[in-house]
């Protein structure tokens, strides 16, 4: 009885090993850029409303502020599905800003922060949402297009 009861604890031990494993293994993703199971949400901005607003030294310089306000369109650039504002702040002239946006699309919005280069492309943390969105978290590519005219965003949403 005794040898039965302990060849039975050890097959428990080793059931709950095994599911503690593969549970760990579901928050786990092995394929590439697909947001950990979340969704990928890809909209093209157009820039229509943008200002920036010159604060410090003459020209490009640091502290200078960068406003938008702008039409979303959806990822075959077909249809407008939203708008965005925010602002950025220039910190390396000529090079970067640090940035903080919403979009608003038709089931919540959606709010980033991070850099935006002026040449290259950039990566911001999403930092929240509402709506649909409202626990979001994860990353937005920001990619140029049409020499800086239009902008794909590809939000990596978690949550």
């Amino acid at each position: 009885m005794k040898r039965k009861l302990s060849v039975a604890i050890a097959l428990a031990a080793i059931v709950l090993v095994v599911l503690a494993v593969a549970a760990w293994g579901k928050g786990k993703s092995h394929s590439r850029g697909d947001s950990r199971g979340g969704k990928v949400v890809t909209v093209i901005e157009h820039q229509t409303g943008v200002a920036t607003t010159d604060t410090g030294a003459p020209g490009d310089s640091p502290g200078d502020l960068l406003t938008f306000a702008n039409d979303v369109f959806n990822a075959k650039d077909t249809a407008k599905v939203g708008t965005d504002q925010g602002y950025c702040v220039r910190t390396v002239a000529g090079t970067a800003f640090e940035c903080n946006q919403t979009t608003f699309l038709p089931k919540g919005q959606i709010t980033v922060e991070g850099p935006f280069y002026d040449a290259k492309n950039s990566t911001l943390a999403i930092t929240g949402g509402t709506g649909r969105y409202r626990n979001a978290r994860g990353f937005m590519e920001l990619k140029s297009m049409a020499g800086g005219a239009k902008f794909k965003l590809v939000f990596h949403i978690i949550g």
